[in-house]
């Protein structure tokens, strides 16, 4: 289990992470999702001790990871892929990473199979992979432990949509098998598929936590139609809570917290004509992110100034 705590992280006058608290549970997969500059590979590195927090905490299997005997069996890492040693091979890296843990020789051997890193691909220098094939070894590596807990910042990165499936699937087993898997990633596809609950974070502060099911059920009603004015007068007047809609640049679009019938019957009764009226969820979690990160989005906000 990840347990965050009223976690906040300043440089200077920034305040990068703010009042942060979630917990990430055995057996579950969490995706952690923000924009660029949200505050989640800060968090995250908060929780495996590479950065101090300024104040609150978070522990991993209920300690702080400094305080964790021998981390790597407890808590499997991958934050950076591009952070191994260039000048070694990769089964240079996992023997080390073996021989620190005190584990048997034969799971470098079985995390290579694992990840599908060949014998020849394992005796070339990091220097000369791709950023796939380093994945590959940073995930190898992660799990080379056994780990009871995962960590993965953009482990996707550099995968090919094969390699994104072969990865998804590991992830989904691993959790399967009762362990916790915390994931970021910007392929908000996949932590759709994969994910059991989501913590989404915008500007260093959560802006919504839930099961996936939970968050996207609470998506509202979407609704488009050329005449966005005209519908948004009738719903305030109505009392009916509306918002433009970030995942169609909120052109034409509107998402309101209320049933499709309660929309539709309210455009009737004001002529305005529709064209689409659905279940935001139908709009996956694409729209839900958008919608609760709108503030943070640079390119929703550049839209909005150019309009």
């Amino acid at each position: 289990m990840i347990t965050v705590e009223s976690l906040s992280k300043s440089y200077g006058a920034f305040r990068a992470v703010d009042d942060v608290t979630f917990t990430a549970r055995p057996g579950r997969v969490t995706g952690f999702l923000g924009p660029n500059g949200a505050g989640k590979s800060t968090s995250m590195r908060v929780m495996v001790g590479l950065t101090p927090p300024t104040s609150g905490r978070a522990t991993v299997c209920g300690r702080a990871f400094a305080d964790l005997p021998n981390p790597g069996r407890e808590v499997g890492v991958l934050l950076d892929a591009s952070a191994q040693h260039a000048g070694r091979t990769g089964r240079e890296i996992l023997t080390i990473a073996q021989r620190t843990m005190g584990l048997p020789k034969r799971r470098v051997d079985e995390m290579l199979d694992l990840v599908s890193l060949s014998s020849a691909e394992a005796d070339r220098r990091v220097r000369n992979y791709s950023l796939g094939m380093r994945q590959r070894l940073g995930i190898a590596t992660a799990l080379l432990g056994d780990p009871e807990v995962l960590i993965l910042d953009e482990p996707a990165n550099g995968l090919d949509p094969a390699g994104i499936r072969w990865m998804r699937d590991l992830l989904r087993g691993h959790a399967d098998l009762g362990a916790t898997v915390l994931l970021s990633s910007h392929l908000l596809h996949e932590i759709e598929v994969i994910a059991d609950d989501l913590v989404v974070i915008g500007n260093g502060r959560i802006v919504a936590q839930g099961t996936k099911k939970e968050l996207l059920a609470a998506a509202g009603t979407l609704v488009r139609t050329r005449e966005v004015a005209a519908l948004s007068t009738a719903l305030s007047n109505a009392g009916v809570a509306h918002t433009a809609s970030a995942a169609t640049g909120g052109a034409d679009a509107l998402r309101v917290e209320a049933e499709a019938e309660l929309v539709g019957t309210i455009a009737l009764q004001s002529q305005v004509p529709l064209l689409e009226l659905r279940a935001a969820e139908g709009a996956g979690l694409e729209e839900m992110f958008l919608e609760l990160t709108a503030d943070d989005q640079r390119d929703i906000r550049t839209q909005g100034a150019a309009a």
